[in-house]
């Protein structure tokens, strides 16, 4: 019974679709479409005539502002670097293959290797010193 109110339905319902269509393909598409990026308070403006359409959308403050999102960024160029950074930059950047870095890259990398271990032997050491002194 359902179906075939549906059947019923759709049959009824087709003439008045095409009919529809028929008119919507005889106007056809608009003449001319404008699109327009409003800035601040503008507001949009009116087609000229009924073939046009006129879409509007926001495009922010100001054409020639900076977008709020760049603005106030902190400078990371060199004139805004302090040299102290700059030179431990170099230095980190440098360390590398430099005779005793202990490193695998350049020509005196490896050198550093067994100073390091004592370095780190002697610490170990003081440390152990100090740590028995504090023992009462």
């Amino acid at each position: 019974m359902l179906s075939r109110l549906m059947i019923a339905t759709a049959l009824l319902a087709a003439p008045a679709f095409a009919q529809t269509q028929d008119q919507t393909a005889a106007e056809g598409p608009p003449k001319r479409v404008r699109s327009i990026l409003l800035y601040g308070e503008e507001s949009c403006p009116k087609p000229a005539d009924p073939d046009e359409i006129v879409v509007c959308s926001n495009a922010g403050d100001s054409p020639y502002r900076i977008p709020k999102r760049f603005r106030d960024q902190p400078k990371q160029d060199a004139p805004s670097t302090s040299w102290t950074r700059r030179m431990e930059v170099v230095e980190q950047v440098n360390s590398r293959g430099m005779p005793n870095s202990c490193s695998p890259v350049g020509t005196g990398g490896q050198t550093g290797c067994t100073r390091q271990m004592l370095q780190q032997w002697y610490q170990d050491k003081l440390d152990r010193e100090v740590k028995a002194s504090r023992v009462p």
